[in-house]
């Protein structure tokens, strides 16, 4: 085997181990991106489950700021008196709820969470409800949230934006 030979087995075995590698990295990076994708996806659905069945019960919005919702209702069976919150914290980057003492983690690694309230009636002619500031006159409420996560240091996989509208049916 000669000089020339050997240096182009070197460069071709190069060549190929870093294809090799490349495509490793890529595979990886993309394996690690749509499991992260469908783990933000569960969470965000378990929490949108979780708020829609507790808002719809809800017997009214008594208070909304930007970062936290306070509704009021009764326990179905015993008819006890209870407040559901929910507060978002955007330095955390989290959404918990509270009903009672119980306070529970809902989403975490939460960007942006925006919340709207609107009245029952509808906008004249379409079927959009009419916006509304006062939480007593409230009978829908609007949820939209981002989440991301870092994927080897970089921001790179957010999930797409959840959004949900509740009715609250006792009001």
């Amino acid at each position: 085997m000669t000089l020339i030979e050997l240096m182009v087995a070197t460069a071709l075995g190069a060549i190929v181990l870093s294809a090799v590698m490349a495509l490793t990295i890529f595979s990886a990076r993309s394996f690690s991106a749509v499991g992260n994708y469908v783990d933000l996806d569960v969470k965000s659905r378990n929490a949108l489950d979780r708020m829609s069945q507790e808002i719809r019960q809800a017997d009214a919005l008594q208070t909304c700021t930007a970062t936290q919702l306070v509704f009021g209702g009764k326990a179905p069976i015993t008819s006890a008196a209870y407040t559901l919150t929910y507060d978002y914290s955007p330095g955390e980057k989290k959404l918990t709820r509270t009903k009672g003492a119980d306070t529970q983690v809902l989403l975490t690694q939460c960007d942006s969470l925006n919340w709207y309230m609107y009245q029952r009636n509808m906008t004249n002619g379409t079927d959009q409800p009419i916006p509304t500031s006062v939480a007593s006159q409230c009978k829908l409420v609007k949820l939209t949230w981002v989440c991301s996560r870092d994927i080897l240091g970089k921001s790179a996989n957010t999930e797409s934006v959840q959004s949900a509208e509740f009715v609250i049916r006792k009001k």
